[in-house]
């Protein structure tokens, strides 16, 4: 279908192919003839070509091409808080924001117009020098000092200061965005060292005369020529000047990809070439929310999520709801909450209010891991299939799930074939969902409408890496939700809190989840928002009290700190001064029995045997693989048979991973969801899993065992007994009861097992222990969720805790956690962007420790993450392959592609490729540490390097590790043993006999 775009109105098909004609007044396209108005030494810069064709582009028409799509990227895609965002800083609000944002495409490449860029390709050159331009002899060897970016940032503050008065600093902030549309702003030393060698930059003879034709023409075309002596005024706020290089980025991209803007044979004069590049582009359109203010929480809630017949939200979800039709904007909202009392319903809810109030096209879902997040994913496709559009019959929005093996999830994959049907009328508001193939590709994922993604989409926010601005412009027109806040460190926090600094500055509504939140990181959270939101304060602008000591700095967030309601609120007030609202539970309560046990498999088996002697199902959660794979052998040798013992950790390949997960969802998950499967909950089952079930799963056991950790993950532990309202419980285990083993609990104090304390801080695990102690008897009841906020609190505060003789022991372990804080905050600090400065700072060395890009072209993250994540020796992934004769096989038991011969003198098939991918396994600490990684893989590609699919899209880089028919394989003096059942294991060689 063709577009038809003029002065007065314009058509457009609806995204993603699905709808109607849609008219947008605004949308105004001119032609763009092959002289514009220009010199003939103007017409002769080019701006791209097609070496293998011969073909090439001019300079003036790439421009005119991104300008143009700038401006349809305002009018037709960008979400209404975005244009906010820029505008507000223009005298000329809205209009100045177009024209803007078209003017800073449209010269984005003026850089190009130098000797350094032109010198590029022969005969090019050689039709300039003929016409009069001229390249000193140095350019030849020292044209990489000028990248075209940078070049341009020096060449628009010339112009800018010599034609227009500006002053240079004032200019910086605007030609910043010129200068860092590759990705990166330039540094004082790019610009440097071009300025020492202007016969880089060209600044005699035809070259700067070009230029300056160049910027007057693009100023008439954008129409703002009249509008810069008004903006020289305008001090452009660091954030701003993000979005705008974003902006600009995406306007680039487009605008270069030639199958959609086509050269040669003087197609890029066609008259309806950007009608026609955008009908096929095809950008879907934001969301644009229904008003769902006169909707009683009640009503909200049945229309959006499938709840059982009579139930009604839970106090937390409506209280959530009160603060988000009426907590200021931009603001962030802190959700503290028991374990299943639905903080996610409650969040999603919140996002709708939000969105309909900020002008926010979308959200963003972070998650923990990979395996929470696809969870998640699922229960979002669920939401969006009853979210209404107010824009009716608008056709399909955009969702995308965003880690490194999104692709494997089977749900995002479908959404790649077809669309997630609406599950409401399209009178109401109803529209499909689906993937667009574009903004799902490399690094544009976050400028989706809908997505869900791992915690590390959100912390690359807060790292010097290349094209940060465009994780920007994808969150700032979204509402924010992070799930899970108790879950992340020392180091990633300190990435979570400058994250939140430049969200509040973009003033993009945030909701943080946790169930068990230390309050101190409540109020942390909280300031760095502000910091954002309100800006640093200045030196001698804070607030100061009088104590008998002396005078001190007045904490704004100390009542956030003192704070011990719950569940509770923390929500942004007027200025710094947040507000904190307590709200009732839902009036579920589990009266919990704990008792410590030894550290004795032997003795685990005979209490087992005897509280499961009616039967039962019980949980025992293990802070190491390796703890795990022990105590499931011990149990399975004491137990026999007759109580079936089960796995479930992080050591798996992503298919049996997936599988897993799905089997206890399926196995132990809610009886409706049993009812619905047509299954019956086991009579008497043993999981031994690792951290994997602490968080995100739906699933109830009778009993639990778990090793000593720190509160906040006990807590969450809890939260998988007894959760479900069951009247079939064996009547031993008809009472909640936890054993708390992973610890020498004779000692004084306790000492737990030396896999803990590598996993976590000794410190943590010795508070817990102390704030536990009173409950350990196995008579004192442990009241949930009443507890909670006073065991969390006590066990991260600063007051002593435990009894007095443990207090040396408490205070030396402090001291060496304090150390190790102050070391991961050192080693964060490295990498972060830099806070939010006053405006009209430029953004000029912004990301001066780049670490170039946060993934590899085929989507693997690992070098992203082991910059946000503070355990860069487990991010090593391999590939798992059977070698059965001479071939390489695909491990029989895949649902999908299993037992397939893998060609190696030829890339796979893309069907083989993706089950390979499935095969991903992550190695552990004991191999990956101190130097490993490199050992492995010297070790894997000098026995498994396939050159034929080094340029594969999806295996380029992938590590192969070759296991025998019996699952075995030796590696950097480890033996390695894997099974679908078990996983892998690890044993050093001289340990273990064949």
């Amino acid at each position: 279908m063709s577009v038809v775009l003029d002065a007065e109105s314009s058509a457009c098909k609806s995204p993603l192919g699905v709808g109607r004609q849609v008219s947008y007044p605004s949308v105004f396209i001119p032609p763009v003839p092959d002289q514009p108005g220009l010199s003939e030494s103007a017409r002769l810069v080019w701006g791209k070509t097609n070496r293998d064709r011969g073909f090439w582009l001019p300079l003036h028409r790439h421009l005119a091409d991104s300008a143009d799509v700038a401006g349809l990227l305002w009018d037709m895609w960008l979400p209404e808080s975005v244009r906010r965002r820029i505008a507000a800083p223009l005298p000329g609000g809205a209009d100045d924001g177009r024209r803007l944002v078209r003017w800073l495409a449209g010269i984005h490449d003026i850089g190009k117009a130098t000797p350094a860029f032109a010198w590029q390709v022969k005969h090019l050159r050689q039709a300039m020098q003929d016409h009069g331009f001229v390249f000193d002899r140095q350019v030849e060897d020292k044209r990489l000092c000028a990248p075209h970016g940078p070049a341009g940032h020096l060449a628009l503050i010339d112009w800018l200061a010599a034609r227009h008065g500006w002053v240079r600093n004032q200019a910086e902030a605007y030609a910043v965005v010129v200068g860092g549309h590759h990705g990166v702003p330039p540094t004082d030393g790019d610009l440097k060292a071009i300025r020492d060698r202007p016969y880089l930059l060209g600044i005699d003879g035809l070259w700067p005369e070009v230029r300056d034709e160049l910027l007057d023409w693009m100023s008439g075309y954008a129409d703002v020529t009249g509008r810069l002596p008004v903006w020289r005024e305008v001090a452009l706020p660091q954030p701003v000047q993000v979005l705008l290089t974003g902006i600009v980025i995406v306007a680039d991209w487009i605008a270069s990809n030639d199958e959609i803007f086509p050269y040669g044979f003087q197609r890029e004069n066609a008259p309806d070439r950007l009608a026609e590049a955008w009908d096929e582009l095809d950008l879907p359109m934001p969301w644009q929310p229904v008003d769902v203010a006169g909707l009683d929480v009640s009503a909200l809630f049945s229309r959006r999520f499938e709840l059982p017949a009579g139930t009604h939200p839970y106090p937390v979800q409506a209280a959530v709801v009160e603060q988000a039709r009426a907590m200021p904007l931009p603001g962030l909202l802190i959700v503290e909450a028991p374990m299943g009392e639905g903080k996610t319903e409650a969040a999603l809810a919140a996002v709708e209010i939000l969105a309909r109030r900020s002008g926010a096209g979308g959200c963003f879902l972070a998650l923990p891991t990979r395996a929470t997040g696809d969870a998640m994913f699922s229960r979002v496709l669920t939401w969006l299939s009853r979210l209404p559009d107010a824009d009716l019959g608008r056709g399909a929005r955009d969702a995308a799930l965003a880690h490194g093996k999104a692709m494997l999830n089977d749900e995002y994959s479908r959404l790649y074939r077809g669309v997630l049907p609406s599950a409401i009328a399209l009178d109401e508001g109803g529209t499909q969902t689906a993937v667009h193939g574009w903004l799902a590709g490399r690094k544009r994922k976050l400028l989706s409408s809908f997505v869900v993604g791992t915690i590390d989409q959100l912390l690359f926010a807060a790292l010097q890496a290349r094209h940060v601005a465009l994780r920007h412009l994808g969150l700032a027109g979204k509402v924010v939700v992070i799930d899970e806040a108790h879950a992340y460190d020392v180091y990633m926090s300190r990435y979570l809190d400058r994250a939140l600094e430049w969200l509040g500055a973009h003033g993009v509504p945030v909701v943080i989840l946790s169930a068990t939140l230390p309050a101190a990181r409540r109020a942390d959270m909280m300031r760095a928002y502000d910091d954002g939101r309100l800006g640093h304060r200045q030196a001698g602008g804070t607030r100061r009290r009088y104590r008998a000591s002396g005078t001190v700095a007045a904490d704004d967030y100390q009542p956030l700190r003192d704070d011990r309601r719950y569940p509770l609120l923390s929500v942004s007030g007027v200025g710094r001064q947040p507000v904190a609202v307590g709200c009732a539970a839902s009036g579920r309560s589990l009266d919990v029995r704990l008792e410590h046990a030894d550290d004795d498999l032997a003795a685990l088996a005979d209490r087992l045997r005897a509280d499961l002697a009616d039967g039962g199902c019980v949980l025992i959660v293990r802070n190491t693989v390796a703890r795990v794979l022990d105590t499931a052998a011990a149990l399975r040798e004491h137990l026999g048979p007759q109580i079936p013992v089960s796995v479930a950790h992080s050591r798996f390949m992503a298919a049996d991973r997936a599988a897993k997960d799905k089997w206890l969802r399926d196995t132990f998950g809610p009886p409706s969801h049993l009812a619905k499967l047509g299954r019956i909950r086991p009579s008497c089952h043993v999981v031994v899993a690792s951290q994997v079930a602490e968080q995100s799963l739906d699933i109830d056991f009778d009993l639990l065992v778990t090793d000593l950790a720190p509160v906040d993950l006990i807590l969450q532990r809890l939260g998988r007994l007894h959760r479900h309202h069951r009247t079939d419980r064996p009547a031993r285990l008809a009472h909640p009861r936890c054993l708390v083993t992973g610890a020498d609990w004779a000692a004084e104090p306790p000492a737990p097992v030396t896999g803990s304390v590598r996993v976590y801080d000794r410190f943590a695990l010795l508070r817990a222990a102390a704030v536990l102690l009173p409950y350990l008897d196995g008579e004192s009841g442990l009241a949930l969720p009443q507890d909670i906020a006073s065991l969390v609190q006590d066990a991260y505060g600063s007051e002593p805790v435990g009894p007095s003789s443990w207090h040396d022991a408490l205070a030396k372990a402090e001291t060496q956690a304090l150390k190790r804080t102050f070391a991961a905050g050192e080693r964060a600090e490295t990498f972060r962007i830099r806070p939010v400065k006053q405006p009209g700072v430029s953004l000029l060395s912004w990301l001066d420790a780049n670490v170039g890009n946060t993934d590899t072209a085929n989507g693997d993250e690992r070098r992203g993450r082991a910059h946000v994540r503070d355990d860069a020796a487990e991010a090593l992934e391999v590939l798992l392959l059977i070698r059965r004769g001479g071939e390489l096989r695909t491990p029989s038991w895949l649902a999908e592609g299993g037992d397939v011969v893998v060609p190696t003198d030829f890339a796979p098939s893309k069907a083989v490729a993706r089950a390979m991918l499935r095969c991903a396994l992550p190695l552990p600490r004991a191999l990956t540490a101190n130097g490993g990684t490199e050992r492995i893989i010297d070790e894997l590609e000098a026995r498994n390097a396939f050159p034929a699919w080094e340029k594969d899209p999806l295996l380029g880089g992938e590590l192969i590790l070759d296991l025998d028919e019996r699952g075995q394989a030796r590696l950097v003096d480890h033996v390695l043993t894997y099974d679908r059942h078990s996983g892998l294991r690890v044993e050093k060689a001289d340990l273990r006999s064949d």
